[in-house]
């Protein structure tokens, strides 16, 4: 298998070396270090040392990758090997037909119609895929942001973000985007967002203490440092620029999925059925060719013969099929609320066979609620809500995530009178080394109540005794019984906490203190023989559509993988909720121990993939793909940037970052599940729909050549004139380009739908021949009843044949679009009925229509058309039998 070379330091955090040797650095050192290390100083930066950084540093941007200018699209939607192959017989032809013959007898019909299939196909792609690339762009957030930032001269000002270097101080509040890579200098109720990065949907504490061991952690897990692109919840700081455009931790990233993408299924798959038919065209052409010129003599007119073969062999109207059918995809996918910005991505959507998906936002709500109030026994308690309610309501500051989930629970406002019987006169703010906060409150009878809410371990220390709740449940003021905090209470509680914790919550205690009247001068110290309440535990919950959406994917054969930054237990909970199965969990430092071939074993029967890093995604897609899976990636964060660049097909959302919706091939204006199933069942409409007219065209194309091979060796005559080859192609087509219409059979849509060349391959071997059994009975008939067996009888036989020739192929749409009997179990679209029907009149009336001179056909006896009923029929018979005969030995027949 092929070894996917990591380097290890980037493997682990997608950093480059010398900003994580920068940033730890700057976490162990104090003050003094690191203004030293960055040349700067507690005053700011001077002019001409911010000029100098800039010309050192650049910018603080980052690399990203942006849709190609108009032109330059409209140059790749002509790269295909179909329309390469088309260009070269429309040059061909030009020459043999235009350029060595003389003016009176330049034809110019081959050139014309080649030529329009390539532009049209061509001028469908670019448009559809420069509309979507343009929404896209329209997508994106046209706001500039500022950060505070003091210089020697001027003081405190807002800058653009894009003029901060390294050394830099600057001001952070509660809303502010962190705008480079920084170190923390001081802080007050510092909490950070960092789920655009890791995926952990809960804030993290920051603060500006040293990190004596830093070199032995991810820059990840310190504490003193930011990451651009993370967001203040809450609290303030001043911090220091340590690194600033591609050396953050954002720019690795930018600059890891900028550059050529790889090729995706689609690609492949296109690749290999296109150079099937090439290869059998190159094979089949020159043996007509030299039939014909070794039988008849004239060399020119079996070249030009052999020119029509080849075009009559070529699929022209693949690319501007395939491409009618993504595009009527992602018109459909548009109404949706899904922006399609690459046309393929709709093929890949249905071939998908393994979506691998983050947890934050996707399978989750990304919004905080308080989950469980619970007493000391773990059984849900209104009594510890109100508790919890009065610490978050009268707590000063800026209120974190936590805080508004309680006071989400409005209702109790009014009923407990917060406000009008509690006076607050104090207050004991959050610190990271107590890790909890209490506020201290007035009771209408004097009495003062100290409400202190904090981490486990810390909080049970302090608490002497706790609530027995007894029977009673309900809101109530102090009519609980208390027991002492001995032993069995302490473990009964760090019990539960670890329970809770388990199901992916995050726990806090909840501690009361009663006071007799007092001056308002509480301190640390009065934090001690609390009475215990209860547990309060949040929790980001699992999307209510999220379980319908994942059964509804696993129906169509797709199987779910989450990939996220976040940790294994919150991520177990989730995919319990959800409906994931999953049997084992890797974790990001297990990947890291193994090779590709170790890691590649464990794939097929793990499920969660947790504490990644974004390398670490990114590897997983590419050795799913190695053992053959289609994988579809969806997320919105910086940290699946790289994976969704990597997948088959990159799913995000409108409200993701830009290097998120840059790096995706499929952007949905919801974020929802459900809306991604009905993408997939789109894909395989679409598909379905691509192959259909592969497989009709092939064994048609394939059992027409068998057809000539036969009639060029023993006819005094070419069967057809290439005029008429082109003609029966061109309305054949014609009749095709309703199949973007057509539905599909629900059996077909249940599975994942993959391009297989031996499969088509097997169809035409099958298939094609059978054609030809028929249009040798149609020989016989025109060479032994009607006596169209010399040259001067050969426009009869050429126009016999033509008519049952495009009628046969015409009526074989019916039968291939289905693996059901046609027109009993199962009949195509409108569209398509009344283009087959509409081409099969023309065909008939072309040869008694006043073109009929100039296209070299004549009328055909009406005793022709019993013979041709009865061709038609029989042929229609062997091939729905044979049809059966295939389904039953392959169990395929799309």
């Amino acid at each position: 298998m092929k070894t996917l070379k990591m380097n290890h330091q980037k493997a682990v955090s997608g950093f480059d070396d010398v900003a994580v040797t920068k940033l730890r650095n700057a976490s162990r050192g104090n003050q003094d270090f690191f203004y030293a290390m960055l040349s700067s100083n507690k005053e700011g930066l001077g002019p001409s040392q911010v000029a100098e950084k800039r010309k050192m540093f650049g910018l603080n941007e980052i690399q990203h990758e942006k849709a190609p200018a108009w032109y330059v699209q409209l140059f790749q939607a002509f790269l295909n090997p179909f329309i390469a192959v088309l260009m070269s017989l429309a040059v061909i032809s030009f020459i043999m037909d235009v350029w060595l013959v003389k003016t009176p007898e330049r034809d110019y019909k081959t050139v014309i119609v080649v030529g329009l299939m390539v532009v049209l196909s061509s001028l469908l792609r670019f448009w559809q895929e420069y509309s979507s690339n343009r929404a896209a762009e329209q997508l994106k957030s046209m706001v500039k942001t500022t950060v505070n930032v003091l210089r020697k001269i001027g003081g405190r000002k807002e800058i653009d973000i894009k003029n901060i270097v390294p050394g830099d101080v600057i001001f952070l509040s509660a809303g502010d985007m962190i705008p480079a890579d920084i170190r923390i200098i001081q802080s007050k109720d510092l909490f950070v967002s960092q789920a655009m990065l890791t995926g952990e949907s809960l804030p993290l504490e920051k603060n500006g203490e040293l990190i004596p061991d830093a070199d032995h952690k991810s820059p990840l897990e310190l504490d003193n440092i930011c990451f651009m692109g993370t967001n203040v919840l809450s609290g303030t700081a001043t911090a220091i620029v340590v690194t600033t455009g591609n050396l953050t931790y954002f720019g690795s990233i930018g600059k890891a999925i900028t550059g050529k993408r790889a090729e995706t299924s689609f690609d492949k798959g296109v690749n290999k059925v296109s150079w099937l038919l090439i290869r059998f065209m190159l094979v089949m052409v020159p043996l007509i060719f030299l039939l014909n010129g070794l039988s008849k003599g004239d060399w020119f007119e079996a070249l030009l013969f052999g020119i029509a073969v080849a075009v009559g062999l070529t699929p022209e109207m693949l690319p501007m099929i395939v491409t009618a059918n993504l595009a009527k995809g992602a018109k459909n996918m548009s109404k949706r609320k899904v922006i399609v910005k690459r046309l393929n991505a709709i093929q890949n959507i249905g071939a998908m066979d393994v979506l691998c998906t983050d947890k934050t936002g996707t399978l989750t709500m990304d919004k905080i609620i308080l989950e469980r109030h619970l007493n000391v026994f773990g059984e849900e308690d209104d009594e510890v809500l109100k508790w919890a309610y009065f610490n978050s309501f009268h707590q000063t500051g800026l209120k974190n995530l936590l805080d508004l989930a309680v006071l989400e629970h409005v209702e109790l406002h009014d009923y407990l009178k917060v406000e009008e019987d509690y006076l607050k006169v104090d207050e004991i703010p959050f610190d990271f080394q107590r890790r909890r906060m209490s506020v201290i409150l007035e009771q209408k009878n004097g009495k003062q109540l100290l409400i202190c809410k904090g981490a486990v371990e810390e909080m049970l220390d302090l608490c002497s005794h706790a609530f027995d709740p007894g029977e009673d449940r309900r809101l109530h003021i102090e009519k609980d019984g208390i027991v002492p905090m001995d032993e069995t209470m302490r473990n009964t509680v760090l019990r539960i906490s670890r329970k809770l914790n388990a199901d992916g919550l995050r726990v806090l205690l909840v501690a009361i203190k009663e006071h007799e009247e007092r001056p308002a001068n509480y301190t640390v110290g009065d934090e001690q023989n609390m009475i215990l309440t209860g547990f309060i535990g949040f929790l980001d919950p699992a999307k209510p559509s999220a379980k319908p959406a994942i059964e509804g994917l696993q129906k169509l054969g797709v199987s779910i993988k989450v990939l996220t930054g976040d940790n294994d237990i919150v991520t177990r909970k989730i995919c319990r909720d959800v409906g994931i199965p999953f049997q084992q969990v890797l974790l990001g430092n297990e990947l890291e121990q193994m090779n590709d071939e170790e890691l590649s074993a464990r794939l097929a029967e793990t499920s969660i993939f947790a504490k990644l890093s974004p390398i670490q995604k990114s590897r997983i897609v590419k050795l799913l793909q190695l053992k053959g899976h289609t994988v579809g990636f969806m997320g919105d964060g910086i940290n699946n940037a790289a994976a969704l660049r990597d997948a088959d097909v990159g799913i995000s959302v409108d409200t993701a970052v830009d290097i998120a919706k840059e790096s995706a091939d499929i952007i949905l204006l919801e974020k929802d599940l459900m809306v991604l199933r009905t993408g997939v069942i789109y894909g395989r409409r679409t598909f379905g729909n691509i192959i259909k007219y592969i497989k009709m065209t092939a064994s048609s194309n394939f059992g027409n050549m068998f057809s000539m091979l036969g009639a060029s060796a023993f006819l005094p005559f070419l069967p057809m004139l290439p005029i008429h080859l082109l003609i029966q192609n061109l309305l054949y087509d014609i009749s095709q380009i309703s199949i973007p219409w057509d539905r599909m059979d629900e059996d077909f849509l249940e599975k994942p739908q993959k391009w297989d060349a031996a499969g088509i391959s097997r169809f035409m071997m099958y298939i094609g021949p059978i054609s030809s059994i028929f249009d040798y009975a149609t020989f016989a008939v025109l060479f032994f009843v009607f006596k169209a067996n010399a040259p001067e009888h050969q426009t009869l036989f050429q126009t016999g044949w033509f008519v049952e020739g495009l009628l046969s192929q015409t009526l074989i749409v019916h039968l291939i679009r289905t693996r059901k009997i046609p027109f009993i179990q199962s009949w195509a679209t409108t569209p398509v009925v009344a283009s087959t029907t509409l081409i099969m009149l023309v065909g008939i009336a072309i040869p008694f229509s006043p073109f009929a001179g100039i296209l070299k056909l004549q009328a055909l006896p009406l005793t022709y058309f019993p013979w041709l009923i009865g061709i038609l029929t029989g042929y229609c018979l062997l091939t729905q039998y044979v049809k059966t005969l295939f389904i039953k030995k392959f169990n395929q027949w799309l």
